[in-house]
């Protein structure tokens, strides 16, 4: 078999004018820093080659000088397609001077591109970027005058709307791993992520096109663990040796071990968070983790709520995700972001986005730089700026639940906190909650149509979405509504009785959020509206271990009976609920004799296949309809027929559920931080 193994210039050589170039690499992670230099040498050099299309998801950059920070030289490329930008500035100066023609499309739409390129599909047909500046009725995509052709495309189909994200064939990849044979087989047992290397090469084999692989170390032929390359020789072009100095694990760690999962790092001795803004925020997102959930934290401002949950000992009851494919453990931050410690799986990054698109996560929270009237969010562009969306329109639109966190305001903010009540030192140069966003990342109307929690969190006050506009819901103690937040605002939310943000948010030391989280009374679980006679119970998290554990349950239901004289009807989530197997029927019986008692119709929903089907079982020998929905939005599409059913057969004055604004309210309560 040839021998691939190349040096740097040579592989490079083979680059020709105009090609389509793909890099790998998340931030510092997986980036082929060699090749690079060696591309960026090779043009100042000969000015050769010329015009390239440059595409990347994650941006390899390091918002400075490395990555593809170095190919920003006037004519070495013409167009990018990019999902990041936030780490490539000076590529996206060239943007903002209409110097290339530029793209930003969802991160983890471009990643699942790669695959369709690789089967010769025409592109991905997906409803991730409706509404947003991707949507072609908007921006499609595209980042400044120069930018012209439509790589996206509004479709109809079966009355639902689409967005067709066309393919491209790709010349030429930049890939990474850790140990290569002389063939090309390449292992990535150093690397913190695996990322799209496969997805990249297999799209450039099929294009016909080179794919060089940048590596720490050269095996013997046929040594290699087969199981553990993750790409084959038969993708691979060329394979380059790097100097250490530009392979290092990420831009800010030259190798953690941990990070390879080669070991499991103690986190009881890391650092909390002092107690700043920032901490203030984190907290209060916290309060918001579905114990037993999934959930996923955006760069910036989110990256405080792990460091919370580790803090508090809740850590081992949540599943933290990042985007590029990390399943499990503690996400780092900076230029160390999108790797993590102690992880329980690692996905390639387009199988991640896969299971966020489908409705995988329980929650996200992400970052809040510019928020509208209407809840429309702004996190990709701000004048000159572009940071880029990044992976943050596929989980905007398709997390269950979301938390939107920053500070209120900007450019300047000096925050203290004393005896328990935030002080404003200084106020904020730039509003963020604007009357209109400069560009919508984040869709607030779609958003309230779907009856998705959203909450925003800042330092000073929480916001929740409504069908009209934003809600000021809770505010933190020492803060006036009128001076440090109606001034400070471009529009007036809706005010009704707002709350005082939970004073151990403010306080040092732990907050104990796990006796919240964990053992949260049943009386704060339970709500009703009279108007629609329907209760919410909200066990999310709840452990069922002995008989007074159900026998708690019967009682709050019993005294919301006996508290509105009437039977209701009533919605339970079951997510994330344990249940001793000794205790199920005795749980069974239990519903029974509500359903017969207190109820006039219930629904139950959870997203754990073997509690629907255990339950489900109990529930049917008791003759009681054995079916959990897999969704709250199941569970209310059933209640509302049911509702309406009522209001045709005998002009009741039961409303039905999606009639009006705050029926999520209703039936989706976020649980109380006091």
């Amino acid at each position: 078999m040839k021998n691939k193994i190349v040096s740097a210039d040579d592989a490079v050589a083979l680059i020709q004018d105009g090609d389509t170039l793909c890099l790998s690499g998340f931030v510092g992670t997986g980036t082929p820093e060699e090749l690079i230099i060696a591309l960026e040498k090779r043009f100042l050099d000969t000015g050769s080659p010329k015009n390239l299309t440059l595409v990347f998801a994650a941006a390899p950059g390091d918002s400075k000088d490395r990555g593809a920070n170095r190919l920003a030289h006037k004519g070495l490329i013409k167009r990018v397609i990019g999902g990041h930008w936030a780490l490539v500035p000076k590529i996206a100066k060239m943007a903002n001077n209409n110097e290339i023609e530029a793209y930003n499309f969802p991160m983890g739409t471009l990643t699942q591109l790669f695959r369709d390129i690789a089967a010769h599909r025409g592109g991905i047909l997906t409803q991730v970027g409706l509404g947003t500046f991707v949507d072609p009725r908007q921006d499609g995509g595209k980042l400044n005058e120069v930018t012209t052709e439509n790589l996206v495309e509004l479709m109809m189909i079966d009355g639902q709307e689409w967005l067709f994200y066309k393919t491209f064939p790709i010349n030429v990849c930049f890939l990474r791993g850790t140990t290569s044979d002389p063939h090309g087989n390449t292992t990535l047992e150093k690397e913190a992520l695996t990322l799209d290397n496969l997805a990249i090469a297999m799209a450039t084999k099929n294009s016909l096109g080179l794919t060089i692989v940048q590596t720490e170390r050269i095996a013997e032929s046929s040594t290699l663990n087969p199981r553990l390359v993750k790409i084959p020789r038969i993708m691979v072009d060329c394979v380059v040796v790097s100097e250490p100095e530009n392979h290092t694990q990420t831009y800010g760690t030259k190798y953690n071990p941990a990070f390879a999962s080669e070991i499991r790092a103690i986190t009881d001795n890391l650092t909390p968070l002092e107690l700043t803004e920032r901490k203030i925020i984190a907290r209060r997102c916290a309060y918001e983790l579905p114990m037993g959930g999934t959930i996923n934290l955006g760069i910036g401002m989110p990256e405080g709520i792990a460091a919370v949950a580790n803090e508090e000992k809740i850590i081992d009851f949540i599943t933290l995700t990042a985007e590029p494919g990390v399943i499990g453990g503690l996400p780092q931050s900076g230029l160390d972001f999108g790797c993590s410690i102690n992880i329980d799986a690692l996905l390639d990054q387009n199988q991640q986005f896969d299971f966020y698109d489908g409705g995988g996560l329980d929650l996200a929270a992400l970052g809040l730089a510019e928020a509208d009237a209407h809840g429309n969010v702004n996190v990709s562009k701000f004048g000159p700026k572009i940071a880029g969306a990044g992976g943050f329109i596929n989980i905007s639109q398709n997390a269950r639940k979301l938390v939107f966190a920053g500070t209120f305001t900007a450019g300047g903010l000096k925050v203290g906190i004393e005896d328990g009540k935030v002080i404003i030192h200084q106020e904020g140069r730039v509003k963020k909650f604007v009357h209109r966003v400069e560009q919508i990342t984040f869709n607030g109307k779609m958003a309230a149509l779907r009856e998705k929690p959203v909450y925003y969190v800042t330092e000073r006050c929480v916001f929740k979405l409504r069908y009209n506009g934003l809600e000021l819901t809770e505010v933190a103690p020492g803060i006036d509504i009128e001076k440090d937040i109606l001034a400070h605002m471009d529009f007036e939310p809706i005010i009704n009785k707002p709350k005082v943000m939970a004073a151990c948010i403010f306080q040092d030391g732990p907050m104990k959020l796990n006796n919240h989280l964990l053992r949260r009374e049943l009386d704060e679980r339970i709500s009703y509206d009279r108007e629609r006679n329907t209760a919410f119970l909200n066990l999310e998290g709840y452990r069922i271990r002995v008989k007074d554990d159900v026998d708690r349950i019967a009682t709050v239901v019993e005294d919301l009976y006996h508290s509105v004289a009437t039977k209701f009807a009533m919605v339970v989530n079951y997510d994330g609920v344990f249940i001793d197997p000794m205790l199920m029927d005795y749980h069974a019986t239990m519903i029974s004799q509500m359903e017969e008692q207190y109820y006039t119709t219930c629904t139950r929903y959870s997203t754990g296949a073997f509690l629907r089907m255990k339950l489900g079982e109990a529930l049917s020998k008791r003759k009681v309809s054995p079916h959990l929905f897999e969704s709250d939005k199941q569970a209310k599409k059933a209640l509302s027929k049911y509702l309406q059913e009522v209001i045709e057969d005998d002009n009741s004055n039961v409303i039905p559920i999606h009639s009006n604004t705050s029926q999520n309210e209703v039936l989706n309560p976020a649980p109380s931080p006091e």
